[in-house]
Parts: C-alpha cells; sequence; structure tokens
C-alpha cells in the first residue's frame, strides 16, 4: 500500500488500481480497503480506483481525538494524490463521509452513496442515543469483542450469526477495529437526515438502495436523494446491505461515465 499523510500529519494508507477518470470508494463501518477489493477490480478496467483505510483502520494511522473534520482532511488529502478532484463513491457511514466532505467543500465531481444510515423517524433517535452510550462504555472498559456484537445486533444481526462470527478467523480483525465504530456513529451527528445542509450540495449525486434492504435503510436512501437538489434515486433488486460488487460496479460505471 502507499500512504498519503493528512492534514494533522496522519498517515493515511491507499492502494490505487486501473486508469482513466478518478474514483475513490469510502467503506463504511469495520470496513477497510480490502473490503472494498472486490468492487475496485470491477472498476479498475474504466477508472483509475482509489481505496483506502479509513484513519484508526488497517495500516492507517490516527493522531489526537478523532474529529468528522479530521477524516474530510484524510478524503482532501487522497483527492491530493489524484489530480486533486475525483468522483466519489460511499457506502453506510462512508455514504455519510461522502456527503460531509461534499458540504464542506471538497473538490468532488460527482458521488454516489449505498444506504447511508440516517434515521427517517424521529421515534428512532431515543434507541440511537442508547447505542452511542453502549458502545461508549464498552469502548472505555476495553471491551472490543462486546462492542462489535453490539454493532452487529444493531445491524439486525441474529445472535447465532454472531456466535458463528466469534468462532470465525475473521474476528481478531472485526475486533481490532471496534473503536471505529464510535467514528462511524460521529460522522452520523444525531441520526436524522440533515435535510438542511444536504440542500447546500449541488453536486451531481445518485443514492442507491437493495430491494431486499431493510425498510428503514431503503426509506433514508429515497429521503437524502430527495434532499439533494441534483440526486436521483435508484434500488438494486434483490440487493441487501451487504450488496453484490458484481451487481453494484455497472451502476456506478454507467453513472461515473455519464
Amino acid at each position: 500500500m502507499c500512504t498519503v499523510t493528512s492534514g494533522d500529519g496522519t498517515p493515511i494508507a491507499y492502494r490505487r488500481s486501473g486508469d482513466g477518470p478518478p474514483v475513490i470508494l469510502v467503506g463504511g463501518a469495520l470496513n477497510t480497503a480490502e473490503s472494498d477489493a472486490p468492487l475496485a477490480k470491477l472498476l479498475a478496467p474504466r477508472f483509475d480506483v482509489i481505496t483506502y483505510d479509513r484513519r484508526g483502520r488497517g495500516a492507517s494511522g490516527e493522531s489526537g481525538p478523532y474529529a468528522v473534520e479530521r477524516e474530510t482532511e484524510d478524503l482532501a488529502a487522497l483527492l491530493d494524490v489524484v489530480g486533486g478532484s475525483a468522483s466519489v463513491y460511499g457506502i453506510s457511514s462512508g455514504a455519510a463521509l461522502v456527503l460531509e466532505a461534499t458540504a464542506a467543500g471538497l473538490p468532488i465531481t460527482q458521488f454516489a452513496l449505498y444506504e447511508p444510515p440516517y434515521a427517517t423517524d424521529p421515534a428512532d433517535l431515543p434507541g440511537n442515543a442508547a447505542y452511542r452510550e453502549r458502545l461508549a462504555d464498552l469502548l472505555a472498559r476495553g471491551r472490543r469483542g462486546e462492542a462489535v456484537e453490539l454493532f452487529l445486533s444493531l445491524v439486525g444481526m441474529v445472535p447465532e450469526m454472531i456466535a458463528r462470527m466469534r468462532r470465525s478467523p475473521m474476528w481478531p480483525d472485526l475486533a481490532a477495529l471496534a473503536h471505529t465504530l464510535a467514528y462511524d456513529n460521529a460522522v452520523l451527528g444525531p441520526g436524522l437526515i440533515p435535510a438542511d445542509r444536504l440542500a447546500t450540495i449541488t453536486t451531481r449525486a445518485m443514492v442507491v438502495d437493495g430491494g431486499a434492504s431493510p425498510p428503514p435503510l431503503r426509506a433514508a436512501a429515497r429521503a437524502v436523494a430527495r434532499a439533494l437538489p441534483r440526486g436521483r434515486h435508484r434500488t438494486l433488486t434483490g440487493q441487501t446491505h451487504e450488496v453484490a460488487p458484481h451487481v453494484l460496479a455497472p451502476v456506478l460505471e454507467e453513472f461515473f461515465a455519464a
């Protein structure tokens, strides 16, 4: 992997593949550059694709207390790597980060999002607050595995599946990323869609959801698309939050190449 130095001196590790107009992929919770490798491989014949370890993950570093602004600076450093501007794709909390970065004025020429996990119902906010408090408590006590379990339960994974994951070889890697779950939560802010902030974004945008995803995620995708002045919405039939790269890649290619 290569590294670029972010605004506060933090090294951000990234991979670059392919040739063509630049596209940066921004992963979601518990994701690293490796998570985006299958999608990057499919896009590389048409684009110059950057995947990276977000701050505090994998081979990337972190400096001082976390702030969303520092992650925005990380993305700015990657934009400099590819010549100053690029198309950007973000999934889940990575989608929320793309929105924050674009609203902050980064030179993102167009962006695509997959299921930004905002709440659309204020009634969900107390549950979100309880999750934040429990997550903070577990991380403060070094209960990294329990923090990952808490997150997996939040996103709808059943206890039996979580138990199988705990016994799998991938579990230590997930536990190593547990502290970044708090970072993902910070990117989402209070939890509701920041409609007023999104209304200031005039960048060409596409928001995608999966036809088999939970209704709250689908509702959020539609609402985000409506809030963006140049937003469009698209549903991928049969897909869930774990979208298949071979289904998503042609959709991104069509949008970014238009």
